[in-house]
């Protein structure tokens, strides 16, 4: 079987890993920070906005059982792209969107993905896209916050996700 990497930000990382979580075809999410200037940061560190991180999610996929392009369409469909740093209450740089692709075909797809959605919308899409920078697995506590919270992560479930802090 071969196995691929995604990684996406789309504001707080709980709720993002939880929606990804109840892919089918998705073998396994980690929550952590990525793309930013700081070695090893912190969720404090990366909560003050000084490092540059974005809240994240990486997968690990099966791509006989699930496109990349599909977990980009469920990518746009999770949050508001064209808010910059800012998904629902939270905002600062750290919950900015990101498609963070790991070869070339994604960097294809992402762009192709971003030009097909903001034909969806009015104001610009503000989704940065860049080469998958160096991921740092956020604390253990964070590692599938919302399922240890109760909510449902199998695969196909579609209770509403509730996130909270």
């Amino acid at each position: 079987m071969v196995i691929e990497k995604a990684t996406f930000a789309a504001g707080c990382f709980w709720s993002v890993e939880l929606f990804f979580q109840r892919v089918t075809g998705v073998l396994g999410t980690r929550v952590g920070y990525t793309n930013g200037q700081v070695l090893n940061p912190t969720y404090r560190q990366v909560c003050s906005g000084t490092t540059g991180h974005a809240e994240a999610v990486e997968l690990d996929y099966d791509p006989s059982q699930v496109s990349y392009t599909h977990l980009l369409d469920l990518f746009w469909s999770k949050h508001d792209p064209t808010t910059l740093n800012r998904q629902g209450n939270d905002s600062g740089t750290q919950y900015r969107s990101g498609i963070y692709y790991h070869n070339d075909q994604q960097k294809l797809e992402a762009i192709a993905s971003k030009e097909k959605e903001q034909t969806k919308h009015k104001n610009p899409i503000v989704t940065e896209i860049a080469p998958a920078g160096v991921f740092y697995v956020a604390e253990d506590y964070h590692q599938k916050y919302l399922e240890k919270g109760g909510q449902c992560s199998s695969k196909g479930c579609n209770d509403k996700i509730r996130c909270y802090g």
